[in-house]
């Protein structure tokens, strides 16, 4: 089985806190940390300055178009930052808990 790590960025800890919830009584994800970051980017052609959270989400690499589809339905952005990285190695016990806390589904 395969294992990726999630990064979304939100507007705020309300909105992170909300879609962090939701995805963990779903089983979609086994953890998250979040982190509150200063984010410059180009935005409809203007540079922006934005305080947003960055949220980092373990989960297997088959839940990832559950995972974005339910970030999509609950997130404020218009286009959402949503990026998978797959975690090529790792503990197997720290694997084999993402199994055990994530959706057979």
């Amino acid at each position: 089985m395969k294992y990726c790590m999630m990064i979304v960025t939100f507007t705020d800890e309300n909105e992170a806190e909300k879609v962090v919830t939701e995805l963990l009584e779903r089983k979609l994800i086994a953890c998250a940390q979040m982190q509150d970051i200063r984010s410059r980017y180009v935005w409809k052609g203007e540079q922006v300055r934005d305080s947003e959270v960055l949220v980092f989400m373990k989960t297997r690499a088959d839940l990832y178009a559950d995972v974005e589809e339910c970030v999509r339905s609950l997130h404020s952005y218009e286009v959402p930052e949503i990026i998978a990285v797959p975690i090529e190695k790792g503990l197997p016990e720290y694997l084999a808990w993402i199994d055990e806390n994530t959706s057979d589904c």
